[in-house]
């Protein structure tokens, strides 16, 4: 009995075996789903096995696109696509897309933007879809007219997928900050805010002449001003911010001003000292002269009096005038 067993398990193991390198039931499939000229061999699916390439998806993926009219691409093509690590579902679903809305596709053009990262569905069916950027993603954009007054805006940019640029073309970050850039210099070039408030289309006017989608992966079909607000009088607070600057610019020089009178005045009582210190020296010489006089008999003792009533007579006016005096030097 257990010699009997032995050959029943081997010949199962080999069955087994067998229907795992040689998927019948995808080889049925493809016959009666594809031409005759282009209908997947045994020897492809086996091959496929040895490759370690699943066949499930290479045949599906062939029968759906020759479904679609695509019969030019083959397993082949596909084969090379899954070793280069590509996405093979998703480049059979976009090319059955573009084809049906008849977007010029290729099939090495639709592996090469798989291959770079790209979402190639996605592209597709953005082409047929568009969708809409937020630019900015959050929040606003604040720029000032050259009234000086801030105006805050938020724009909605639709866009489609270029095909031909998708390789190696910039992506949503690129879009927005070109549509940011175009925005500030829209508002900034304008005589007013009351304008922009007016017409916010013409914000959406100059940004699109200005073809800010060159060079990058999506066609820019419309750019739609969302929002618009009114911020702060940046020009006001510009002038402000120069008038006190200004003032304190005048505070300096005015007390450079003012040490330079100090320095002066102080200059100016040194040399009276200086003066009023000659003025003694000078009067310190009369009563030499005086006693000089007497000795050489040029000046006699009635003139002497009389000089002296003199002084007393003018010291009393002086006196009764208010007026102030520093009394002579007592001889």
């Amino acid at each position: 009995m257990p010699t009997a067993i032995v050959p029943l398990v081997i010949i199962v193991i080999v069955l087994l075996f067998l229907f795992y390198f040689v998927p019948v039931g995808l080889w049925i499939q493809g016959i009666f789903s594809l031409t005759f000229r282009k209908r997947i061999t045994i020897v492809n699916l086996i091959g496929m096995r040895l490759r370690k390439i699943p066949p499930k998806l290479i045949v599906e993926g062939v029968i759906n696109l020759h479904k679609a009219g695509l019969e030019e691409i083959d397993t082949n093509m596909l084969e090379t696509h899954y070793l280069a690590s590509g996405n093979v579902s998703n480049v059979v679903i976009a090319l059955i897309a573009a084809d049906k809305a008849k977007i010029p596709l290729g099939f090495a053009t639709a592996a090469a933007i798989d291959l770079a990262g790209r979402d190639i569905k996605l592209a597709v069916e953005t082409s047929v879809y568009p969708k809409v950027i937020d630019a900015p993603a959050t929040g606003t954009l604040a720029a000032v007219a050259k009234d000086g007054i801030e105006v805050k805006a938020k724009a909605r940019v639709t866009v489609r997928t270029n095909i031909p640029s998708l390789v190696g073309g910039a992506t949503d970050e690129t879009v927005i900050a070109r549509v940011g850039e175009g925005i500030v210099s829209a508002i900034g070039s304008s005589e007013s805010y009351k304008n922009v408030l007016e017409n916010p289309d013409s914000i959406s006017k100059a940004v699109l002449a200005k073809g800010l989608d060159a060079g990058t992966a999506y066609e820019i079909l419309s750019i739609d001003i969302a929002d618009v607000d009114v911020g702060k009088n940046v020009g006001a607070h510009l002038q402000a911010d120069q008038a006190e600057a200004d003032l304190q610019v005048a505070k300096a020089r005015a007390e450079t001003r003012r040490a330079m009178a100090v320095a002066a005045e102080q200059e100016m009582i040194a040399r009276v000292a200086e003066m009023r210190a000659k003025v003694v020296l000078a009067e310190a010489e009369v009563p030499k002269a005086m006693a000089q006089a007497f000795r050489e008999g040029n000046l006699g003792i009635m003139d002497y009096y009389t000089m002296k009533n003199i002084q007393a007579d003018t010291g009393m006016r002086d006196s009764i005038a208010g007026t102030d005096k520093k009394e002579e030097p007592e001889e």
